[in-house]
């Protein structure tokens, strides 16, 4: 795991200075060292964290046999001992992961990125062609921004920290990026918070050649679902799944596992414990009588690991925002973030790599959400529902905690997805904020309104890469620490996205698949557990007085950098410790942050 920057231009040596300046902003994410290569109009450089040929091999950047093609690259190639052996004619010269794409490259091209498996991020520079080639991986678990800068330079970096380092550009907010976070709580994955400052979607490469840039998407979900038995499917989610873990623990250091006690993550440790004689897991737990430390105990001790338990440490919160927020460089307000950070922490004290269990609740239906959407669309219809029984019979039939007039008014469970689900700012308050711009992110296929694994599609493609990833990414890095997900291991990603509804959800159980494929692997209290969110409640800490004070001295001052944004007044209204108050405060923060170039 590493951060790449680079700069193409004509007399690329007189760029070292700001390459130097990028790869220095990112020294978080590679510790281990800092390389530079030059040719005539390409100038790249890399931050490196050793984990697979700790060796100079494995340094990058990283030239080719022939040293026409040189690369840089941020993440991970699953399985690419296997890839290897498939291209023999390539002298390799390590054991490396990168130089297999370097072996691809010299012999399919651009067309390499069909056959690339794993989470990535990278550039290759062709010298021949004068040409940079760059991709992003399928689900957005690596980071990839790019811009033009005051000479047309194009600039690449893993963090937009890094791009603003260069000091090429001069950063410009987009207003857009400000709405779609106001009501969502992240930046689209389409976007970055400044409007001359880009991100590469995932799925999607970008290729430079004469100052002139064309990003095309390579990848799309598959939008069709299978038929498969559940006796079938849960032979097939079984081996896909084992595979993927094993694909994921290949590594020259230590590889670990998270472990909440719920599903998820109880069953990577679990598939983990058939390839490792002994693997260490690590707990993070608040407090209080809904932690969920007992839960992962219970797999640890059944599995033997060696199990590290991080308790809630009281840090006042001030605190940790102030020090945790600047890394993810744009405004993000998923709650999590501070336990994921502690975690992560924790973690780096003895290990290099952790497994995650994250994407559990897209792929098999884990959210409460999509077990109401299930009732929504099964038991009445949104055109007729209150007109032909009234609401309050439909809700004596079937209560449901969160419905009302007001949210009954959808089209259809799309609708109700799209704009009641995760919100938090309206079309209209946003406007009492100031702002007038919309954005709709674009998606790989046409969602049928009323279609379950269309809504998990969509969650796979916008809340997962906008706001697990970035969150994932962003909190391991702080922290030097690789995170790899087997669940978007690609095989066994496409086999769940393509799983039929009733072997996910039903309108008792969630998780279906998951629980009969892996319900002997945990234990019976484990079997018997519903989702659990990670952290404790807004509401909760803004009861701390040091939060109080941050929101206070950010959000009544009409002089801080938030407001050349978003109307003062009409934010005073939202200032009622909840979750619109807690979005501000994360936007406060973020201008606060970067007060210096906004």
């Amino acid at each position: 795991m590493c951060g790449i920057a680079g700069i193409i231009g004509s007399n690329a040596k007189n760029y070292h200075g700001e390459l130097k300046k990028m790869t220095d902003a990112m020294v978080h994410r590679g510790p281990d060292s800092s390389d530079f290569e030059f040719y005539e109009n390409a100038a790249l450089g890399h931050r490196r964290l050793s984990i697979i040929d700790l060796s100079e091999n494995g340094k990058q950047p990283m030239f080719s046999s022939t040293k026409n093609e040189c690369i840089v690259l941020n993440g991970e190639i699953y399985g690419y001992q296997n890839i290897k052996a498939q291209y023999p004619e390539y002298p390799y010269r390590g054991s490396s992961d990168t130089e297999v794409i370097l072996a691809m490259y010299q012999r399919k091209k651009e067309n390499l990125i069909h056959d690339l498996p794993g989470m990535f991020a990278f550039a290759i520079w062709d010298n021949e062609k004068q040409e940079l080639f760059c991709a992003r991986d399928r689900f957005g678990e690596k980071p990839f921004f790019y811009a033009f800068g005051k000479n047309n330079e194009f600039i690449f970096a893993s963090e937009i920290k890094a791009i603003l380092a260069s000091g090429l550009i001069q950063p410009k907010v987009n207003q857009e990026a400000i709405s779609y976070y106001l009501q969502y709580g992240y930046v689209s994955t389409y976007h970055s918070i400044y409007e001359n400052i880009h991100t590469l979607p995932p799925a999607h490469q970008l290729i430079w050649k004469e100052g002139k840039i064309n990003v095309s998407r390579y990848y799309s979900l598959p939008a069709k679902d299978r038929i498969l038995s559940l006796s079938d499917a849960k032979e097939e989610f079984t081996y896909l799944l084992k595979k993927a873990v094993q694909k994921q623990l290949i590594a020259d250091v230590e590889v670990g596992s998270f472990l909440s006690g719920g599903l998820d993550s109880s069953s990577i440790v679990a598939l983990v414990a058939e390839f490792l004689p002994k693997q260490t897991t690590i707990s993070f737990g608040y407090d209080h009588e809904d932690s969920e430390l007992k839960y992962a105990k219970e797999i640890a001790e059944k599995y033997k690991t060696n199990h590290v338990e991080v308790h809630e440490k009281k840090e006042d919160l001030a605190t940790s925002l102030l020090k945790i927020s600047p890394f993810f460089d744009e405004p993000f307000a998923d709650i999590s973030f501070i336990p994921h950070f502690e975690i992560c922490k924790n973690a780096r004290k003895n290990l290099t790599v952790v497994l995650s269990g994250d994407v559990g609740d897209e792929l098999f239906g884990g959210y409460n959400f999509y077990r109401v959407e299930n009732q929504l669309r099964k038991h009445f219809s949104y055109k007729n529902i209150i007109a032909q029984f009234g609401l309050n019979l439909y809700q004596k039939v079937k209560p449901i905690s969160f419905l009302s007039q007001k949210n009954l008014q959808h089209e259809n469970i799309l609708d109700f997805h799209k704009n009641f689900v995760r919100n938090s700012f309206n079309q209209e308050e946003k406007k009492a904020l100031g702002i007038t711009s919309t954005y709709s992110q674009p998606y790989s296929f046409s969602a049928n309104p009323d279609s379950l694994n269309d809504i998990m599609r969509l969650d796979l493609e916008g809340y997962v890469p906008g706001n697990m990833m970035v969150k994932s990414d962003r909190m391991a890095m702080a922290n030097s620490l690789e995170v790899r997900t087997p669940f978007l291991d690609l095989d066994f990603a496409e086999f769940c996205i393509q799983l039929p509804e009733q072997l996910k959800i039903d309108n008792e159980n969630d998780k279906i698949i998951l629980r009969e494929a892996m319900g002997s692997y945990w234990t019976e209290t484990i079997r018997g557990r519903q989702k659990q969110g990670f952290g404790m409640s807004i509401k909760t800490w803004f009861e701390e007085e040091n939060l109080i004070n941050l929101s206070n001295s950010l959000l009544k001052d009409s002089n801080q950098k938030i407001f050349n944004y978003i109307d003062f007044k009409a934010s005073q209204k939202f200032l009622n410790k909840d979750h619109k108050h807690w979005n501000l405060l994360q936007l406060a923060l973020w201008a606060h942050n970067n007060q210096s170039i906004l």
